[in-house]
């Protein structure tokens, strides 16, 4: 288990979610982020890191605060090294 994929994967899944619920599409989010349809398929598929510039860029094409981004189940307990 990798706790980072395994975020990078979730999150970009709630950006997904979030985005078809605005009814928006991938080239909707292009043409506010400046971000390549390529690139946000990769972001949304949780193939590339997002770094803290393009979370904020997909919160503020999403319309939502960036927290909501984070908005899922996560056991963080599965990742915990035993001492």
């Amino acid at each position: 288990m990798d706790i980072n994929k395994d975020l990078q994967f979730l999150i970009g899944k709630k950006i997904s979610e979030i985005r078809l619920k605005n009814k928006q599409n991938q080239q909707d989010i292009e043409f506010l982020t400046n971000i390549d349809v390529a690139e946000i398929s990769k972001y949304e598929t949780g193939k590339r890191n997002l770094t803290l510039k393009t979370l904020t860029k997909f919160a503020l094409a999403l319309r939502i605060h960036p927290q909501e981004l984070f908005n899922f189940d996560f056991d963080i307990k599965k990742y915990q090294v035993d001492e």
